[in-house]
Parts: C-alpha cells; structure tokens; sequence
C-alpha cells in the first residue's frame, strides 16, 4: 500500500527518563476506518455523501483525517455502491423478464412493492418527522403490505385453484377470477365486483386470463428475488468476516477495495493520502476546521504585557519562542505516573504534537498547485508563525486519539504578541465516536451467519415486496450520479477547500459518558500545560505573570461550570467575556 510521505517536523526528543512510547497505529489500521469502511455498506445515504465529496467532487481538496484514512473509506464506498448496482440490475432483471413471462401476473406486485419502498421517503428522513408526514408513512406503508398480501393470497389461489375441466376458465366450476372475487363464484354469478377490484380497477379481469403456470411463474419470480436479496446480505457478511474482519483489516495492501482498477479512483487515492496527512492545511473560509470535529470550549485571552521591575534584563518575547517553551511542558504528559511502570495504558502516552500553518484555497488554478513539499511548508512556516494572521494562520497542534481513534481530540494553540499585547487562542475540537449501527456491523454480520434457516428466509421474504422500487432508485441514483460526473466539469473547476469531513459525517452527536469524562481529562491536562508554559515564558522574558494568572483562572472557572458549546472568552484590558447561546447541562451522558 503506497502512503504519501508526511515530513516530519522539528521537535525536541523525549524527556529524560521517559519509556519508550507505544507503537502508533496507522491510520489506515485503525478501528475508526475499519467502522467507518463497514458503513458503506450499510447506509447508502453515507456512502453517496463520501463518494460525492471525495470523488465527484474532484475539485475540493480534503479534509484533515485525524486517526482515520479518507481514501480507505472511498475505496470500500466505490466497491459497496458497484455491489449495490450490480444486485440492483440483477433484481429488475428478475422483474422484468418476469413480467411477460407471468402473463403480466407479475404485474399486480409492482404497485405496492413501488409504495413500500417509498414510504420511508415520506417522512422526510428527519429524526422528528412532522405528524401528516408519519400518519402518511403509515398509510402508504400498510396499504403497501395489504395490497402485497392480497396480490399474493390470489397469485395461490390461481396456481392451486386453477385445474379448469372445460379449459375455458382456469377456475373450473368457481367461475371467472371475478365471480370469485365477489364471493358469487359458487353460483355462478359475477355480476357484483369483486374486493380485488376495489384495490384495484381491473384486478379481477385480469385473472381470467391467467393460467396456473402464469401464477407458478410469478412465484417463482419472487422466490428468485428472495434468493438475490439472500446473497447480497450474505456477500456484506463474507466483507466483514474477511477484508474488514479486525484480524484482517491491518493488511491494506490484499484489500480488494484498495485493487480497484479505475484511473481516476487511483489518482484521487493518491491525492488523498498526500492532503489529508500534510501539516499545511487548505481550508474553507466557512468551515476552516472541517476534520477537526465540534468545538469544545475554544476561548481567547488578552493581556498586556508589563515590565516586572524585580528584573533588571528583558528578553525579546516572540511567539516562536514562547511555543517553544510550551512544547516540552506537553510532551511531558507522554510519561505515565511514577509507579506505574511502562506498560501502563493511557493515551496521554501517544500524544501527537506537531504545528499546522492554514492556507485559503482562493488563488489556486489547480488542485496539485497545492504546496505541499515540505520546503514550501518550512517557509509557510517560518513566516506564518510570527504573523497577525487573518487568512494564513499558524496553529501548535495536539492531538489525542483515544477509544481506538473514535474520540478524537484536538487543540490548536496560536500565540501572537503584538503592540505590548499577548494573545492567547485556543481552540480544542472533539471528534465524538462512530456511529451505533456502524458500530455495530459485526454483531449484524454473526448474527446473519448464525441464524436458522427459517430466520434468514424470513429476512430475504420481508425484502421482496420493496424490491422493484429499491432497485430502481438504486440504479436511478447510480444514472445520476454517472451523469453528474460526465457533465459537472469538476475536474477543471478552481480548487476548493473541503465541504465537509467523512468522519464527523459518520460521527454521533454525543459520546458516552465515560468518553466525556476521558474528553474533559485530554482537555484540562492539555489546557493547563499550555497556560503554565505561557506563564514561564513571560517570566523568564522579565513580564509579568500575575495579571495572566488570573485571567487564566478565571477563563477556568467560566469553562469549569459545564460543556459551553462553541464558546469564546475575550479577556483583556478593554474586553469582557462573554458565552454563547447554548449550554447543556448534565444528563446521563455527561453533558
């Protein structure tokens, strides 16, 4: 497996006595790609989000993927959506062949089975749906399943009723399908209508032109499109038992995602690898930390910088020299507690530090003029860290990947002095965990593998009604998306920074709550080496500490009081601070 290489940045080694730190685990290994590759194949919603951003969308570039490979994810997107098509096409083949062959008996099942598939649509797929809308849903749902039931009930009664002694009527002394249906075949009367022509205008004529093998045909149809929804659940259980299984997904270069023989799934893998990984990061102006996750508690802080008249001498204070001075005070939290020995398990110990510089996409002509060498990064570097920043920015970047990359928490911190002023941003960002029914993919996969015969007839037989409108807004969408691709020019548009992130889109909204508490432990660790680290930098360039310290405690305490959402703390000579909107209070998963 080719991965882009990512230079590595300048920092000082490890603090003297500090154990070896634990081998990282790539990205493309971890258990987030793994959950999010498996949610391919089971939401079809997430799986065009990903293929429309990171492969139609050729033009935007993408986002940062923190404890996770973006370009694994597409590679089993791609293979899911051509599965998908392939058992779709195979599926309305069955109807369609069908159809003549069944002397159109087949036909009677293609209206309920066009409702059932739509009726979720009709809710609007909104998580608190409007009443008209589920009342709706549930009328066309069961309205579907009834005229399913009925269709099917008189599809029997033809294929086992039909031994005609005249041969003019496969009903034999019942009458015609009509007579039938109006409870009158007995005598032969039908000059009533039946209670399938009142489903259905025409239902009961119909039937008099049906023979027994019509209906055996039809049955047989079905029974064929039970058999391909059988297989298609049992081939996404085979990918999860294999190439996806935990023993087995660490070998990305046998996956058979990875093989895809298409030219541009290949270059856009590449490019991938090459932007989600680089410390230079091409942002959009709207979203300038797509990847980063939700902000958590971001605050500013503003003091200004007074001469301590206890020091004769005063150092030059810049913000390279300062972050300098935070940066061991940070690697420090790598070193577990004094007996605890190396083999101590807590995340801290893989604490990623590196520096980030943001660059706009405006003014690019094409997506490889992205400088990305690691030259073109040191000067960004060099140049960024010193300025004011409005679209370039130069953040110190930690991160801390815990649950096995499902929390994922992140910190910018930006220094500037400036006009006898130090400021102070940072901004944590937290990336909560995968979603529940990606998570749960390998207890739907065994139980599939394990269930009896009659529960796994049951499952394919409850699909077959949906079928024919499944496949067909499966293969409409796939039409679409092929025409959106010929027609949409994305391959010579201007660059654009990324949309959104394939990770926070497969994200839940709210962790558990032991992952809050790890989250709030991440944060105040880090938060508190950081102010300590500012506060020795201005107390070895002869400033003083005392009105930092208490700004520092006070941003503490308003953040303390619970979870601000997207808050910000101006702090200085002439500012006050202020909160947002929304707070959440304590609940049962520790917000």
């Amino acid at each position: 497996m080719s991965t882009a290489y990512v230079p590595q940045q300048p920092h000082p080694g490890a603090p003297a006595g500090a154990p070896p730190a634990l081998p990282p685990i790539p990205p493309y290994a971890s258990e987030a790609t793994r959950l999010l590759c498996a949610g391919t194949y089971l939401d079809a919603g997430y799986r065009d989000r990903v293929i429309e951003e990171l492969h139609l969308n050729e033009q935007r570039i993408a986002a940062p993927s923190l404890g996770f490979d973006a370009a694994r994810v597409l590679a089993h997107a791609l293979r899911a959506r051509r599965q998908e098509l392939a058992w779709a096409a195979a599926i309305l083949g069955l109807w369609v062949v069908g159809l003549p062959l069944s002397g159109w008996l087949l036909g009677f099942f293609l209206l309920p089975g066009i409702a059932l598939a739509a009726a979720p649509r009709i809710d609007g797929l909104t998580i608190v749906p409007a009443f008209y809308r589920l009342l709706a849903t549930f009328l066309v749902r069961w309205w579907g399943r009834v005229f399913f039931t009925i269709a099917l009930v008189l599809t029997l009664v033809v294929a086992f009723g039909g031994g005609s002694d005249s041969g003019s009527s496969p009903y034999g002394s019942y009458g015609s399908y009509d007579s039938y249906n109006s409870y009158d075949g007995y005598s032969g009367s039908s000059g009533s209508p039946g209670w399938g022509d009142l489903l259905v205008p025409g239902l009961g004529g119909v039937g008099g032109l049906a023979q027994p093998w019509h209906a055996w045909l039809t049955l047989a149809v079905l029974a064929g499109i039970a058999v391909c929804e059988h297989a298609q659940r049992t081939r996404f259980t085979r990918v999860l038992a294999a190439e996806l299984s935990p023993e087995r997904f660490p070998d990305a270069a046998n996956d058979p995602a990875e093989k895809a023989e298409n030219p541009r799934f290949q270059r856009l893998k590449q490019r991938i690898r090459l932007e989600q990984d680089a410390p230079l990061i091409i942002y959009n102006e709207a979203d300038p930390f797509c990847g980063a996750g939700a902000a958590y508690n971001s605050w500013v802080l503003a003091v200004e910088l007074k001469r301590d008249e206890l020091k004769k001498e005063r150092q030059p204070l810049g913000n390279r020299a300062i972050l300098e001075r935070v940066r061991p005070l940070l690697e420090q939290l790598r070193i577990p507690a004094e007996y605890a020995g190396p083999g101590a398990r807590d995340r801290l110990r893989q604490l990623e530090i590196d520096e980030c510089v943001f660059l706009p996409a405006e003014g690019l002509r094409s997506r490889d003029q992205a400088p990305y060498t690691a030259q073109a990064f040191e000067e960004h570097r060099a140049r960024a860290v010193e300025e004011g920043a409005e679209k370039r920015r130069h953040f110190l970047r930690v991160r801390v990947g815990g649950w096995e990359e499902e929390v994922v928490v992140t910190v910018f911190v930006r220094v500037h002095t400036q006009g006898r002023m130090l400021v102070l941003e940072v901004a944590p960002h937290v990336l909560t965990p995968v979603r529940a029914e990606f998570k749960n993919a390998d207890r739907t996969a065994h139980r599939f593998r394990n269930n009896n015969w009659l529960g796994r007839s049951a499952a394919a037989a409850v699909r077959v009604p949906g079928s024919v409108g499944r496949s067909v807004a499966q293969l409409g969408r796939g039409a679409v998306y092929v025409w959106r691709l010929l027609t949409g020019g994305h391959a010579g548009a201007l660059p654009e920074g990324p949309a959104l992130s394939v990770r926070e889109l497969g994200a839940v909204d709210v962790g558990s709550h032991f992952q809050e508490m790890d989250v709030v432990r991440y944060l105040r660790s880090i938060q508190d080496r950081v102010a300590h680290g500012v506060r020795a930098a201005l107390a070895e360039a002869g400033y003083e500490t005392g009105e930092f310290v208490q700004k520092i405690v006070h941003v503490s305490n308003d953040v303390s009081i619970g979870r601000v959402e997207n808050s910000t703390f101006a702090v200085g000579s002439h500012a006050t601070a202020s909160s947002v909107s929304q707070q959440k209070g304590a609940d049962g998963h520790g917000q």
